[in-house]
C-alpha cells in the first residue's frame, strides 16, 4: 500500500489536474509532495523504530498514512491535496522504514528469513507495479479520489492485525540514541537532496537553484557524516560501514534501482504515448513484471538464497535485468508488444525477483537487533534515492534528446522513440556497473559445514571440536 501510492497517482494527474485545477508546473507536486519526505525521513524512521520499538512506529506510520489517505480523498483545492499527500508521504516513511527490520528479528534462522525476505521484496516490488493497473481501474471506474479512498480499510485492517499479532518490544530508549542535531541534519540533507533531484526535471540539472540547493545537500549530509563521528550517541552509528558486504549492498542497490526504475515510467510512457495504450491496457501490459518478480520472489529465490547464498543470486539476476534494459533500448517507434515489449520484460522481472531479496539479505547481513531498524531505514533510502536520482537523470536525458530528434525533422512517434531508447540503453549501463561492483566487492560469507542428523542428535563436545 505505501510503495503503491508513490506510482498509483501517475495515470490519476490528468483527472485531478481537471478536477481541481492545478497548473501544468504545479501538478508534478502530486507525485513530489509524497516522495519528498518519504525520501528524506526514513533514515530517522528506522532511528526511532530502534529507540521506541519497532511495532510502536509501524502502527503510528499506519494511523498518520491512513488518515492522510481520507484528507487526500477529500480534498477540493490544490493546497489540501498537496498538504495531505505530504502527511501521507510521512506516514509512509515511518510504516516501511522498519518493516525489514521487523522481518530479520522475527525470523532469526536463515531459511525462514530467506523466505521471509522473499516476500517483502515481492510486496514491495508488485506495489510499484500494481498502483499504475490500479490507478487507472479506479480513476476510469469510480473517479480519482479512489485511489486515496481504498487506503482506508487497508491500513485500518493493518492496523488492527499489527495490534494482535506483533509482540511489543521496549526499545533501547530515546535516552540511547536521542541525537536531536543529527536528526534534524540528516532529514534536511536527505529531504533537500531529493526535493533537488526531482525538481531537475522542469529546472536542469545546470540552474542556479540545483547547483545551490544539491551544494546546501551536500554541505548538511557532511557535517551529519562529521556530527556521528563525534557524538556520543548517534543516531547512525557508523561501525555498521565498516562491513564490505553492506557498504557494497547499498551502493548496488542504489545503481540498480537508478536503472530499472525507468522502466515502470519511460516504458509507460512508450506503451502510452507511442503504441496508444489506454491506462487499463497499459497496466495489464506492466503486469507480467509484477508476476515474474513473485514467482522469483515467492519460490525459487529464497531457496537458493538459502542453498547458494545472495551473492550466487544476485549475479545473474543483475545480469538480467541488464539484458532486459538493453532489450528495452531496441524497441522501434512501430513495435509490437508481444514481440518487442513481453520479451523484454520477462527478464526484467525474473532479474529483478532474485537480485532484490538478495541485496535485502546482504544489507541486513551485519544488523543487530538494536541495530536493524536503522539498517531497514537505510536500506529503503538509498532505494528511494536511486529511484529518484535515476528517474530525474534518465527522463531528462530522454526528454532532450527526444527535443533534438524533433529538430532534426523525425516524426513525433520516431523521436519519442529514440528517447527512450537512449534512457533504456543508460539504465543498462547502470545495471551492469552494479553487476561488475557486485563481482568484484562481494565475497560469499562462509559456510558452516553440513551435519549430518546424527551429528544434531548428538553434538560433539566443544573441547574435542577444538
Amino acid at each position: 500500500m505505501v510503495i503503491l501510492d508513490g506510482t498509483i497517482v501517475s495515470v490519476a494527474l490528468p483527472s485531478i489536474q481537471h478536477s481541481l485545477g492545478f497548473s501544468p508546473t504545479s501538478l508534478a507536486w502530486v507525485v513530489n509532495a509524497y516522495l519528498v519526505p518519504f525520501g528524506g525521513l526514513l533514515l530517522l524512521a528506522g532511528r526511532l523504530g530502534d529507540l521506541v520499538g519497532r511495532k510502536r512506529v509501524f502502527v503510528a506510520g499506519l494511523g498518520i498514512f491512513t488518515a492522510a489517505s481520507l484528507l487526500c480523498g477529500i480534498s477540493q483545492d490544490p493546497a489540501t491535496l498537496l498538504a495531505s499527500r505530504f502527511v501521507q508521504g510521512i506516514g509512509g516513511a515511518v510504516t516501511s522504514a522498519v518493516t525489514l527490520g521487523m522481518v530479520v528479528t522475527l525470523f532469526p534462522q536463515p531459511k525462514e528469513r530467506a523466505k521471509a525476505i522473499g516476500v517483502y521484496s515481492f510486496v514491495q516490488s508488485a506495489g510499484g507495479s500494481l498502483g499504475l493497473l490500479v490507478g487507472g481501474a479506479l480513476t476510469q471506474t469510480v473517479g480519482w479520489h479512489w485511489i486515496f479512498f481504498v487506503n482506508l480499510p487497508i491500513g485500518i485492517a493493518a492496523m488492527v492485525s499489527a495490534g494482535r499479532m506483533l509482540t511489543p518490544e521496549q526499545g533501547l530508549g530515546l535516552g540511547k540514541g536521542t541525537d536531536v542535531a543529527g536528526a534534524l541534519l540528516v532529514t534536511a540533507a536527505l529531504m533537500l537532496g531529493v526535493y533537488t533531484i526531482v525538481e531537475t526535471t522542469d529546472v536542469g540539472w545546470a540552474s542556479a537553484p540545483t547547483l545551490g540547493f544539491g551544494a546546501a545537500a551536500l554541505a548538511l549530509l557532511l557535517a551529519f557524516v562529521a556530527r556521528q563521528t563525534k557524538a556520543t550517541r548517534p543516531l547512525l552509528p557508523l561501525r555498521m560501514f565498516r562491513s564490505r558486504t553492506v557498504s557494497g549492498a547499498l551502493g548496488i542497490q542504489a545503481l540498480m534501482v537508478a536503472g530499472m526504475f525507468s522502466f515502470q515510467f519511460l516504458c509507460v510512457l512508450y506503451l502510452q504515448k507511442v503504441l496508444g495504450f489506454d491506462e487499463i491496457h497499459t497496466g495489464l501490459g506492466i503486469f507480467p513484471v509484477s508476476v515474474a518478480i513473485g514467482t522469483l520472489s515467492l519460490g525459487l529465490s529464497p531457496k537458493a538464497i538459502a542453498r547458494f547464498g545472495p551473492r550466487a543470486v544476485l549475479l545473474p539476476g543483475l545480469a538480467l535485468i541488464a539484458a532486459g534494459l538493453a532489450a528495452l533500448g531496441r524497441v522501434p517507434a512501430g513495435g509490437s508488444y508481444a514481440v518487442d515489449i513481453l520479451p523484454a520484460l520477462l527478464p526484467l522481472g525474473i532479474g529483478f525477483g532474485l537480485a532484490m531479496p538478495a541485496l535485502a539479505t546482504l544489507a541486513m547481513s551485519a544488523a543487530t537487533p538494536e541495530d536493524s531498524g536503522i539498517a531497514s531505514g537505510m536500506f529503503n533510502t538509498m532505494q528511494q534515492i536511486g529511484a529518484a536520482f535515476g528517474l530525474a537523470i534518465l527522463s531528462t536525458l530522454a526528454n532532450a534528446h527526444t527535443n533534438a530528434l524533433l529538430h532534426d525533422g523525425a516524426s513525433a512517434p520516431s523521436a519519442l522513440t529514440g528517447g527512450y531508447q537512449l534512457a533504456f540503453r543508460i539504465g543498462a549501463c547502470l545495471v551492469a556497473a552494479s553487476l561488475l561492483l557486485a563481482a568484484s566487492l562481494l565475497r560469499s560469507p562462509a559456510r558452516p559445514p553440513l551435519h549430518s542428523a546424527a551429528a544434531e542428535a548428538s553434538p560433539v563436545p566443544e573441547h574435542a571440536a577444538h
